[in-house]
């Protein structure tokens, strides 16, 4: 069902929404929805793995983590850690027995170098950094999550810590103050704060979501303290980690929640994405929604802030494009990219340079862009042989990247179109 290698490629099943990925022989696809699986899964009849799994779950729209037999291996045993000389520094491997996992986050630490993990003795810190993923089952029987924090060094890529949760989780972010501080949201729509210097569980757990809480974001203003939350419920949380519970409830949209992002601007602004097909900006001051973008004609499942320009978004979405919108017009998108063929799963815009950015896709690649060029496609990477659904650039090793897949694994590189652009 699953041949190993990268000579195959995914296309979808007769799934409810095109859910569930089946694997062709390696011929180029034929024509056809280009749609993939992205957020919600819902049941099928075609009879894969999945499908059978979704059928027999007591989770009918089939939302949420997936249960598996539970693994025998530690924590320590989870990651293999090996050089790939090729077309990577280094790549994290998961062990032939381990259920395939799903890493749909792997955010940088913001604090880089000042972190005292991270000191290798050698004068260019700025190199070392924290990089975590999250992994979770997507299978029937298990569906606890894995919070897996890495350190890079001149050794390689060791693994510093790991947490349990008894559900999946989808998102992480860091804290902006504190370099051991961090936040997952999960799929019983609890979001849980982890300090990475202790080996318990997480310092707290607020549980106001109905459904998944598939997005977290912690604001990154000097002096705010703020984190905001998107779920499946359709409703953004506001939240303030020294207090209980949260402070406010964000409603307008008509379809899950994929994205919520703080604007690195503006205080109390935040964007979200959803599958109503429209990217919205929230201030927190003011109730209410503040813009709303009818962005695609197709679910959006990221969005991210320019970080040189506080009036750029720019969002990835189903229809396999990439959108930038200027908050002071929104009639016409600013530039339209186009390249990926399956659904686009995240964008991060580049932190050194303004008019570069970075996405990932359900089509296996990872694909690079500067939008002020005629021919804006700089690079595509190919190096995964499953889904990509992580990415994220260094805050403080300009053109480095990490990026990870269903494949199971994480690769941390330097495309050459950033190592030009240093």
């Amino acid at each position: 069902h699953r041949p190993s290698g990268a000579g195959g490629r995914f296309r979808p099943g007769p799934c409810a929404r095109g859910g569930v990925p089946r694997r062709l022989p390696a011929s180029p696809p034929g024509p056809g929805p280009r749609a993939a699986p992205w957020g919600r899964r819902a049941a099928g009849p075609c009879g894969c793995r999945a499908c059978t799994a979704t059928r027999r779950s007591s989770r009918p729209t089939g939302r949420g983590a997936w249960r598996a037999p539970p693994r025998s291996t530690t924590a320590s045993q989870a990651f293999l850690v090996q050089e790939h000389k090729r077309d990577c520094l280094h790549r994290v491997v998961c062990p032939p027995e381990a259920p395939r996992q799903e890493r749909p986050s792997l955010p940088y630490s913001p604090c880089g170098g000042g972190l005292p993990l991270c000191s290798t003795g050698s004068s260019n810190a700025c190199f070392f950094f924290l990089l975590l993923f999250i992994v979770h089952s997507i299978f029937l029987y298990y569906g606890c999550g894995t919070l897996v924090v890495l350190e890079q060094n001149e050794a390689g890529i060791v693994l510093l810590r790991s947490f349990d949760w008894n559900d999946g989780l989808f998102d992480v972010t860091w804290s902006e103050n504190n370099e051991h501080v961090l936040i997952t949201s999960s799929g019983d729509g609890s979001l849980q704060i982890w300090d990475t210097a202790k080996t318990t569980g997480p310092l707290q757990v607020y549980k106001e979501h109905t459904q998944e809480a598939y997005s977290v974001d912690w604001s990154q203003t000097r002096g705010e303290q703020l984190v905001v939350s998107g779920s499946w419920d359709q409703t953004a949380k506001l939240w303030d980690p020294a207090v209980g519970k949260s402070l406010c409830t964000f409603k307008g949209h008509e379809g899950v929640i994929y994205s919520t992002i703080w604007s690195p601007h503006i205080p109390g602004c935040f964007a979200s994405a959803s599958g109503d097909q429209t990217l919205r900006v929230w201030d927190v001051k003011a109730p209410g929604v503040k813009l709303v973008i009818p962005a695609h004609q197709a679910e959006i499942l990221s969005c991210d802030w320019c970080k040189y320009d506080e009036n750029l978004l720019v969002t990835g979405a189903v229809d396999c494009s990439l959108k930038g919108w200027d908050l002071r017009n929104v009639r016409q998108p600013v530039f339209v990219l186009l390249g990926h063929t399956y659904a686009i799963r995240r964008v991060k815009f580049s932190p050194f340079h303004a008019t570069l950015l970075a996405s990932c896709s359900y089509d296996f690649t990872v694909r690079f862009w500067d939008f002020s060029k005629p021919n804006p496609l700089l690079e595509t990477v190919e190096h995964h042989t499953e889904f990509t659904c992580g990415l994220d650039l260094s805050l403080h090793n300009c053109g480095q990247v990490v990026d990870c897949a269903w494949d199971e694994l994480v690769k941390v590189y330097t495309p050459s179109c950033l190592a030009v652009a240093v």
